[in-house]
């Protein structure tokens, strides 16, 4: 399996030589866009209050403030800077990439995808919907984002093995746990905390959200398998990333059989997912406690798996390695927040929408409220911290405009979701893509129209709220 990620050889029908913009280069242009911008939008900020744990911002406290523009050497200062503010999810994708490497060196992985790629070959389109339904499922009710990125690795070579692409394995974890995500039945960091500040009943209005879940899940499930089929029927159209066509040989040919251990193995990873899942619900375990799982199932692993210590040690700093990139773009997309911080811009786009949106019509208010918040997921990208800044603003908007404000966080959530699917400001997609391989804009360009089709959905479904006075208010 260590060969198989280490490999970066596109398949031979598929090695036309593509110009793509780096990742790195398009998050440094953007990174200068924003610096330029505090040199001409007036700053000005709102105070900030600490509201049942939370820091949000005082509605009524705007004000117009000295220019902070941010010179050149802060903006080189940001990117240090947005890598310690990062610093949680950067140490946990690299204590998620040190536990595959030691899962890896067990031999578990290879085996287990083996076996299922051969139980799945005369019902490989069983896969799609099935693995797809379990991240969704993970995203609505617990916020799975960064989580998902341990099971990216899994996915594909299993979709490789079953004639599919890289981006298809990658698609069955991003894109479902994000349709999940985006519909929020009781995910508690965005309609949780959303809901709070909204002073509205904990995860209320649960039946709307559980028909927009089965709506986007089936949508996404389907562009996700129409795309898998055609690649089935011809692989010289598939994106490998830096994967190949030649390892699902690898896989499929293996004559390696589960043992006792490897079963053993497996089962210590699904009690993990059990903990994990217990400790997300009951105790709102976050980055901090999943990582820490993580150590412990890494170091069981190890010991079922009879690895020496040097033998661990030095899997886990392969497996961590090999995530190094997919880090590092998380820390320099954070910079890109820390600069608009910096220069105090935020908050007066966060006033001057929602003043403009006060003296039109309630319907059309609720589209400029929907497409308010996907503005500000692009720089926001953090669900919660997106719920926290802009939810005490919507709320009492709402009240002002006659929406309710269960169609407010609805706006918010469904806003917030969709963009973790295309937005380079995204660290879990950015980390995702690292660790397949797939460049953003590939990934932009063909996952373009299902954004489009999920707006529409949003865009209909906070208009038929309003119109329900989805509620209870």
């Amino acid at each position: 399996m260590n060969q198989l990620q280490s490999q970066e050889i596109l398949p031979k029908t598929t090695a036309k030589k593509e110009k793509t913009t780096n990742v790195f280069t398009l998050l440094l242009i953007i990174l200068v866009v924003a610096t330029v911008l505090t040199h001409f939008l007036p700053a000005g900020e709102y105070a900030r209050i600490d509201r049942a744990g939370h820091t949000t911002v005082d509605p009524n406290s705007f004000k117009w403030i000295k220019s902070t523009p941010v010179s050149f050497f802060e903006m080189t200062n940001s990117i240090h800077l947005g890598m310690i503010e990062a610093a949680n999810i950067i140490f946990f994708i690299l204590i998620i990439g040190g536990f595959f490497g030691v899962l890896n060196a067990t031999g578990t992985v290879e085996v287990l995808i083996s076996t299922m790629a051969k139980k799945l070959a005369s019902r490989e389109k069983l896969l799609i919907p099935i693995m797809m339904f379990f991240f969704a499922i993970g995203g609505s009710l617990m916020g799975m984002a960064e989580e998902t990125l341990a099971y990216i690795p899994l996915l594909i070579p299993l979709a490789l093995a079953l004639g599919f692409d890289t981006i298809t394995g990658t698609a069955i974890v991003l894109v479902g746990a994000s349709s999940g995500f985006t519909t929020a039945i009781m995910n508690p960091f965005t309609v949780g905390i959303a809901q709070g500040i909204a002073e509205l009943p904990t995860f209320s209005g649960i039946g709307f959200r559980l028909i927009l879940f089965v709506v986007v899940y089936l949508v996404s499930v389907l562009f996700v398998y129409r795309y898998a089929m055609k690649v089935l029927k011809n692989p010289t159209i598939g994106i490998y990333g830096k994967y190949s066509l030649e390892q699902t040989n690898v896989i499929l040919t293996s004559k390696e059989k589960l043992t006792s251990r490897h079963k053993l193995i497996f089962m210590t990873f699904l009690i993990n997912y059990i903990v994990l899942a217990f400790g997300v619900i009951k105790f709102q375990w976050y980055i901090t406690e999943i990582a820490s799982l993580f150590i412990l199932l890494t170091v069981a692993i190890g010991i079922i798996g009879n690895l020496s210590i040097d033998h661990l040690v030095k899997s886990f700093t392969q497996g961590s390695a090999s995530l190094i990139n997919g880090a590092l773009i998380i820390g320099v997309s954070r910079a890109i927040v820390v600069v608009l911080n910096q220069g105090h811009i935020v908050d007066p786009m966060l006033h001057e929408v929602s003043e403009a949106i006060k003296h039109i019509p309630s319907y059309l208010s609720v589209i400029g409220m929907y497409n308010f918040q996907a503005a500000i997921h692009f720089i926001l990208a953090s669900g919660s911290g997106h719920a926290m800044l802009t939810m005490p603003i919507m709320a009492p908007l709402a009240d002002l405009l006659d929406i309710t404000r269960q169609t407010a966080v609805l706006s918010f959530s469904f806003a917030d979701g969709i963009g973790n699917i295309i937005f380079p400001t995204a660290g879990t997609l950015m980390a995702g893509l690292a660790i397949a391989g797939i460049p953003w804009t590939k990934w932009a360009k063909w996952i373009f129209p299902l954004v489009l089709v999920q707006y529409l959905i949003g865009l209909i479904a906070v208009l038929v709220a309003h119109f329900i006075q989805y509620g209870p208010f």
